[in-house]
C-alpha cells in the first residue's frame, strides 16, 4: 500500500501552480482582495450637473443690476422724493397744459362712444396699456351732491351719460397726473412714488382750486369746469378740476 503524500501548504500550492506549464503568474492573496475604485455613475454625474445649474441660476436671479448713475441705495433715493414739494412745483405746470389741450366734453363723449380707441389716440394720453386720460372742459348746472362728488346736468350729452365733478374734501384718482403725458412712470423710483405723485396733485386741487367752493350751495348754479378724467365708460365721467367757476 503506497503511503499518501503529505498535505501541501498554501505557499507550496502556489509554487506548484506557478510551475505548471502555461500557468499565469500567481498573485499574492493581498492583491486578490484589493478593491478597485469605481467612477460615479452617469446618473450621479447628471444630478451633480443639475444642482450646479440650479445654484448658478439662483445666483443670477438674486443679482440686482444697477446703472452706474443709479442712486446708491433705495432708501436714499426714496428720501429724495418729497410728494408735497412735487405737488407744489408740478401743479402750476400741469394745470395750464390741461387748460390748453382741453376738449369740449360734448365733443369727446360721442367720439368715445363711436370708437374709444381712436378717440383715445386723438384726444387722450396714457402710460403703457392703462386707460386713457383726457383734458376736458364742460359747462353745466349743479345738481345732486353725493359725498365728495357734484353731479352736473349738461346739455348736448346723451341722457345716459352722468357727469360728476370732484369737489372734496376727498379727491381721488390719477387723472391730473396722466392727462398731459408729461409725467412718466420712469421718472420715479417705484410704483409708490408714482402713486404719491398723483395724490400730491390732487392735494393741490383741494387747496388751490376748491378752497373757496361750498359744495352744498351749488345746486341750480351754472358751473364751468376744466379738468381731467380717466376713461372707463362713456356713461360715467368723473372730473378732477384744475379750474372751477360758479356763475353768480
Amino acid at each position: 500500500m503506497t503511503p499518501s503524500s503529505p498535505t501541501e501548504s498554501p505557499a507550496e500550492e502556489l509554487a506548484s501552480d506557478a510551475n505548471r506549464p502555461g500557468a499565469a503568474p500567481a498573485r499574492p492573496p493581498a492583491a486578490r482582495r484589493r478593491t478597485v475604485a469605481t467612477k460615479p455613475s452617469v446618473k450621479v454625474r447628471a444630478i451633480q450637473a443639475a444642482v450646479i445649474i440650479v445654484v448658478l441660476a439662483a445666483m443670477g436671479l438674486a443679482t440686482e443690476w444697477r446703472d452706474a448713475d443709479a442712486p446708491a441705495t433705495t432708501a436714499a433715493a426714496e428720501q429724495t422724493f418729497d410728494p408735497a414739494k412735487f405737488g407744489a412745483e408740478t401743479f402750476p405746470k400741469v394745470a395750464p397744459l390741461i387748460e390748453q389741450n382741453a376738449t369740449a366734453l360734448t365733443e369727446l363723449v360721442p367720439a368715445l362712444t363711436a370708437d374709444a380707441d381712436a378717440a383715445g389716440e386723438k384726444y387722450g394720453k396714457r402710460e403703457g396699456s392703462s386707460p386713457y386720460s383726457f383734458p376736458v372742459t364742460v359747462e353745466g348746472t349743479g345738481a345732486e351732491l353725493n359725498g365728495s362728488l357734484l353731479s352736473l346736468t349738461v346739455e348736448g350729452l346723451p341722457k345716459e351719460t352722468q357727469v360728476w365733478v370732484q369737489v372734496g374734501p376727498a379727491i381721488t384718482g390719477t387723472s391730473l397726473r396722466d392727462a398731459t403725458g408729461t409725467i412718466k412712470f420712469g421718472d420715479f423710483l417705484n410704483q409708490v412714488q408714482y402713486a404719491d405723485a398723483g395724490t400730491a396733485l390732487n392735494n393741490e386741487v383741494r387747496t388751490k382750486v376748491l378752497a373757496g367752493v361750498r359744495p352744498n350751495t351749488l345746486k341750480g348754479k351754472k358751473i364751468a369746469v376744466t379738468g381731467a378724467f380717466t376713461f372707463l365708460t362713456p356713461e360715467v365721467v368723473t372730473l378732477t378740476p384744475v379750474k372751477f367757476e360758479v356763475t353768480p
